[in-house]
């Protein structure tokens, strides 16, 4: 198993396949229901059966795209059966939502209601079926790449230390850290070799599928040569970062050189595209706006009545954006009007108590951020994107984080990809962790990357992760 690059956002292939079996397993409940419901009926049986090829996509494609908001097809889900269970009933509720509005809108692409509920039924055993076969067997060894790191030193530990095993090494594992002259040994939590062979026969003797270069810089001469023999002999080399892109979703940025973002494919912001995100941006802030303001309306009553009808709703922040440029950025206020009375900014903290009980329950659900849609409209910021962050912090975070400033490469987001994959930064090592999957999403960023992130934002709202 592997990645795969589909419009530069790197895809695991285990889940894709996964995805792809769901789908034409719900396309078969389709036919299978409409041969149950209509069993009496054998003349009506033909005729619904010639209108059921688009019925059936749509309702294999809304099912594939619910369980996919329900984090269902993400190798970071880390759940229990009961949560998994929890997840996929959740992406059946969805679906069933969803298909009741398409006949209310589309009555020809939708379902009939017999057929609908016995659809949904033997997908959804179908889905679970499915689910236990994968989870049984996407973690067997027989099914992921041997890898050999060449290298102990700094670099190789990030492997170690940064990937985690029951998420970005679901595709492969480390047969070993080849110990290189002069090296500073530093991985303890793996097998180190020291070569008594060449390395190209070394990795032909043990079957090694792929090798990741992970030298200490000034410490080890690069064996060229021997690089280049296991090239010869079908086995992939490939950088640590190259590996980090496309195995965890991130750049790893103490690894990162200038030349290197100089380089490396992606990181362009071409015309075209930034013409088709702008129309993006203001289409989806329109149907976010009208899907929301009765939610938006009992917030700005809630939060009245707890403090008072003077009290302010909107709390405006200056936050850095596109260029480095200074815009205000508009939340519902979730804390004390005299959160910062002294003028100094402050990371949030867990149980801050400056969180109003109001306040606790729009940040956990994320709609303090709503009003930052009318943001997105004046074209401050993108739905998706890197956090805007304040200047007092930016100033601080560039000094200590190498490559910082690159983030501000494209407009904040309303979320992100550093959202989804990290919880609540609040600290300079937490900013450093979030910044890897913001470069990831600067260098890779495509309409089809913000659409993943649009939809796996369901799940991060559903379950208030992230949130503090």
């Amino acid at each position: 198993m592997g990645t795969k690059r589909i419009f530069n956002h790197h895809v695991h292939v285990a889940y894709f396949w996964l995805a792809l079996v769901d789908a034409i397993l719900f396309v078969a409940a389709c036919y299978l229901a409409t041969y149950i419901y209509f069993m009496p009926e054998p003349g009506a049986l033909e005729e619904y059966l010639r209108s059921l090829p688009p019925r059936a996509a749509v309702f294999a494609g809304m099912t594939t795209l619910a369980m996919f908001a329900m984090g269902l097809y993400q190798p970071r889900l880390r759940e229990s059966t009961n949560g998994v269970l929890l997840r996929v009933g959740g992406a059946f509720l969805m679906m069933m939502l969803g298909m009741a509005a398409l006949g209310y809108f589309l009555p020809s692409l939708n379902l009939w209601r017999g057929v609908l509920v016995f659809a949904g039924t033997i997908s959804f055993a179908s889905c679970l079926l499915t689910r236990l076969a994968f989870t049984n067997t996407v973690e067997l060894e027989q099914f992921k790449r041997r890898v050999l790191v060449l290298g102990s030193g700094e670099v190789a530990n990030n492997i170690a230390s940064k990937m985690r095993r029951n998420c970005d090494r679901r595709g492969f594992r480390v047969h070993g850290y080849v110990r290189m002259p002069d090296d500073d040994t530093v991985v303890s939590n793996g097998n180190v070799i020291t070569l008594q062979e060449p390395l190209s026969d070394y990795v032909r003797n043990h079957d090694i599928e792929q090798v990741v270069v992970a030298l200490d810089e000034h410490r080890n001469q690069m064996p060229t040569e021997e690089l280049m023999r296991c090239r010869m002999i079908g086995v992939p080399v490939v950088s640590i970062l190259d590996f980090f892109e496309k195995e965890a979703s991130k750049v790893l940025v103490e690894a990162a050189k200038p030349e290197w973002f100089i380089f490396a494919d992606g990181f362009q912001n071409q015309n075209a595209r930034g013409i088709s995100k702008r129309a993006f941006d203001i289409f989806a802030s329109f149907v976010l706006l009208m899907a929301t303001w009765p939610v938006m309306l009992l917030t700005v009553l809630a939060i009245k009545l707890e403090d008072g009808f003077g009290a302010p709703v909107i709390f405006r922040q200056k936050r850095v954006g596109l260029d480095g440029r200074i815009f205000q950025v508009m939340k519902f206020r979730s804390m004390t009007v005299d959160a910062e009375g002294d003028g100094k900014a402050r990371w949030a903290t867990p149980n801050d108590a400056r969180v109003t009980r109001v306040g606790k329950f729009i940040r956990k659900t994320r709609i303090d951020e709503l009003p930052q849609i009318i943001n997105v409209l004046l074209g401050d910021m993108a739905f998706v994107g890197p956090r805007p962050e304040r200047p007092e912090f930016i100033r601080e975070l560039s000094a200590l984080i190498p490559h910082f400033e690159k983030r501000h490469c494209v407009k904040p987001g309303i979320t992100g990809w550093a959202q989804l994959n990290y919880p609540y930064g609040a600290s300079h090592n937490d900013a450093r962790h979030k910044l890897e999957y913001d470069l990831y999403y600067v260098k890779n960023q495509s309409l089809f990357l913000d659409f993943m992130v649009l939809l796996s934002t369901v799940e991060v709202i559903l379950f208030g992760k992230g949130a503090r």
